[in-house]
């Protein structure tokens, strides 16, 4: 009958140890078009093999670019404090998982007792022991476990709860290196651009400095006005501070650039390139994957579980608390004697605790949870809405800069032969040099919203790039981070 009722109690605990208070989780749904507004014949593609792996910058065709982001991951101080998060959300899961097991203590004590007086005898534990001149002597060694059999899922909610804060906190590592990388491509296709800008603008002053020195020419042969001088070198001084400031403007990418490799902006340079006006194709992605693509999307997905499992939690504090706990240990005063029958105790316990009267503290916190669930997954929706939104915006972008660039060549080559045709007029004395003026400020404009244009469209690429997620893939939560520097 002893053994029936074992039995029978071993059962009940096996079954309750497989309780769980956490509602199902399901992934919140979300309203997902078939095809993007922007682009509806865009469909999946498959790229490249080395752009399969997450590489996008290889589109871009440009070998610094690519030094300079294979260094983001590495280098990269925002990088490395999300994956220093990471690996803390990982060492939480295993401390989490550890509450699931017995923790056992080893205890060991040796002590001397006697007395300051002449007497041959000291009390311990109110038994009489002889001390002679060198006092008594006792060795103790206590081997303790302690256990919470996890009933009421609290613990397992837990374990659940951190694995999936882990897993959100991989999808920030993996968004901040894609932000990283963006950024990087963004600002090094800028500095290029700035680059074939300040060579447009080189070019000009040459030609200004040629047109200054034909009107000076012709002024002192009597056939101009002092007038038309004046305004050549405005022209000039005008271009060679443009000029100037766009050296700026570069110094200001390269800085950034170095910070984002993250090197000293002080010994950190780029040198100057040709100009490579490749906007590539982006492989394209249906709506349905973008959702799966994206890593903040999972990040917030991800935080709705770990709530999910935070109610399963609070709800658990509604049961008493079960605590078994077991001693083995042996006492002597001679360690020859230490290990003997004899001297050998042992203990077994168990407790239980239950709140009886909190004043609907237990409730309030159930309640909190919730809403926080409902928060995570207001998040989570208003996240993959952004996704959506940032797709179609650069989709949109996309397309029309591509008709704006167009028109910008177009209006570029017809304002280089009109300052040609006003330059020739000029000197045959067909025109005033104002008409020259005109001409050539606007043909420098079109010149540089020509290059301008283009830099507009690889930036939309890139942006393109980041809100379809990159070449982003889910990881295990346990899984190894790159090594750093």
């Amino acid at each position: 009958m002893t053994k029936i009722r074992a039995f029978t109690s071993a059962t009940l605990i096996l079954a309750l140890a497989g309780c769980s208070f956490a509602p199902p989780y399901q992934r919140p749904g979300t309203a997902t078009p078939v095809a993007f507004k922007e682009a509806p014949g865009w469909a999946a593609a498959t790229p490249a093999d080395a752009i399969a792996k997450g590489q996008w910058w290889l589109l871009f065709n440009d070998a610094v670019l690519n030094d300079l982001e294979s260094k983001v991951s590495v280098n990269n101080q925002n990088v490395a404090a999300a994956a220093a998060a990471y690996e803390q959300a990982r060492a939480s899961v295993r401390e989490a998982r550890a509450s699931l097991f017995p923790t056992v203590d080893l205890n060991a004590g040796a002590t001397r007792a006697g007395s300051f007086g002449s007497g041959q005898t000291t009390i311990i534990g109110g038994n009489t022991i002889s001390t002679g001149s060198g006092g008594s002597r006792r060795y103790s060694l206590t081997l303790g476990a302690t256990w919470e059999p996890d009933l009421w899922g609290r613990i397992r909610n837990t374990v659940s709860q951190q694995k999936a804060q882990a897993q959100a906190s991989q999808a920030d590592l993996a968004n901040a290196t894609l932000s990283a990388q963006g950024e990087l491509a963004a600002d090094y296709l800028q500095l290029r651009g700035i680059e074939h800008q300040k060579a447009i603008l080189d070019a000009t002053v040459t030609a200004y400095a040629k047109a200054l020195q034909i009107t000076t020419n012709r002024y002192n042969q009597g056939v101009v006005a002092r007038v038309d001088v004046l305004q050549a070198q405005t022209q000039l001084d005008s271009a060679r501070a443009n000029a100037a400031d766009l050296e700026r403007q570069r110094a200001t990418f390269e800085h950034a650039i170095a910070v984002l490799v993250g090197e000293n902006p002080s010994s950190f340079s780029l040198t100057a390139a040709a100009w490579s006006p490749t906007v590539p194709d982006v492989p394209g992605v249906l709506p349905s994957a973008l959702v799966e693509r994206r890593p903040d999307v999972a990040a917030a997905e991800r935080r709705v579980a770990a709530a999910n499992a935070t109610i399963g939690i609070e709800r658990s504090a509604f049961f008493p608390t079960i605590g078994l706990s077991g001693d083995v240990g042996t006492q002597a005063s001679r360690l020859g004697s230490l290990f003997t029958a004899a001297s050998s105790l042992w203990s077994l316990g168990a407790t239980a605790a239950e709140t009886l009267l909190d004043f609907g503290a237990r409730s309030a916190r159930v309640a909190e949870a919730r809403a926080a669930y409902n928060q995570a997954v207001a998040v989570y929706r208003q996240t993959v809405l952004t996704a959506f939104q940032q797709t179609e915006d650069e989709l949109a972008a996309a397309r029309i800069l591509t008709y704006v660039a167009e028109q910008r060549a177009r209006a570029a080559a017809s304002a280089n032969q009109v300052e040609a045709l006003t330059q020739n007029q000029y000197v045959a004395g067909q025109i005033a040099y104002s008409d020259v003026i005109t001409a050539q400020t606007t043909a420098l404009s079109a010149r540089q919203t020509e290059a301008a244009a283009t830099v507009d469209r690889q930036l939309a690429a890139v942006s393109l790039i980041q809100a379809i997620g990159g070449a982003w893939a889910p990881v295990p939560a346990d899984a190894q981070l790159p090594p750093r520097r």
